[in-house]
């Protein structure tokens, strides 16, 4: 089962997302993605195969952020 979350904010809302990925844990998947828009209208994105825990890991090693997003799992 897919999930989709998005947010809109006048902060980072990367956290915002990836807690809504986790509340859609519980749906079974096999991957994960996120992207955002940052400051300078650029789309940011980090995908990966496996549970939020795979992303959320990928994300402490990258710097992503903007006040714009949507995540899934699949």
């Amino acid at each position: 089962m897919c999930g989709i979350v998005g947010a809109i904010a006048e902060r980072n809302v990367v956290p915002v997302l990836m807690e809504g990925l986790r509340r859609l844990e519980y749906r079974g998947y096999d991957s994960a993605g996120i992207a955002v828009r940052n400051a300078d209208a650029h789309l940011q994105r980090i995908r990966s195969v496996g549970k939020v825990a795979e992303l959320q890991h990928l994300l402490d090693h990258a710097s992503v952020d903007g006040m714009l997003g949507i995540a899934h799992t699949r």
